[in-house]
């Protein structure tokens, strides 16, 4: 089975075009929800993220993502740290995941997917593109937050330019019709 790596930086409308190709049938495993799960249910991600950040990191057992952003979205050192606690659970997650699949290929969905390394693991990776000004604003919209909180956020990821170099499809999401046709041309591709 192929495992096809889904990624583009925030607001670039990576899961709508996951919800197309699982409209297609293909599983998908979206990365950054089963790591926000995992987060809340894995005691030793929960230990170390304590013993990183502090006690104020879970509330009443739940993780404090406001807490943790304030503290690792202008600080790279404890990002790195923080991703090198919950990445790996996250890859043996999906590891297990993979194998109760059944289909010619699966997408993994990872807004970080190269800086993460998990590229490694595809057989191909699909890059999402939008423009930064509709990336903005559509991150504004969807999770009421300032300008200086999106710039913060895109400052942690990769370029579109530096991606765009690993990719083998490029999906440019500034019309969905037209991401509709990008997307069944590449399952026709993968199947």
């Amino acid at each position: 089975m192929k495992i096809v790596g889904l990624t583009g930086g925030i607001g670039s409308g990576k899961t709508t075009v996951a919800e197309m190709f699982s409209d297609l049938g293909i599983p998908v495993y979206n990365s950054d929800i089963e790591a926000k799960k995992l987060t809340n249910t894995s005691e030793a991600i929960r230990l170390q993220l304590i013993s990183l950040l502090g006690e104020e990191t879970y509330t009443d057992g739940i993780l404090n993502r406001k807490f943790m952003a304030g503290k690792i979205f202008n600080d790279r050192e404890l990002l790195l740290k923080v991703n090198a606690i919950i990445h790996p659970k996250v890859a043996d997650h999906f590891k297990k995941w993979v194998a109760a699949q059944n289909s010619a290929y699966v997408i993994k969905e990872a807004a970080i997917l190269f800086e993460s390394g998990f590229d490694a693991q595809c057989d191909f990776v699909v890059l999402v593109t939008a423009s930064k000004e509709e990336r903005i604003r559509r991150v504004m919209v969807r999770d009421q937050v300032s300008l200086q909180e999106v710039e913060a956020r895109m400052k942690n990821q990769w370029s579109d330019l530096e991606k765009i170099k690993l990719a083998d499809f490029v999906i440019h999401n500034n019309n969905l019709s037209e991401t509709q046709k990008q997307v069944e041309f590449i399952h026709s591709h993968l199947i």
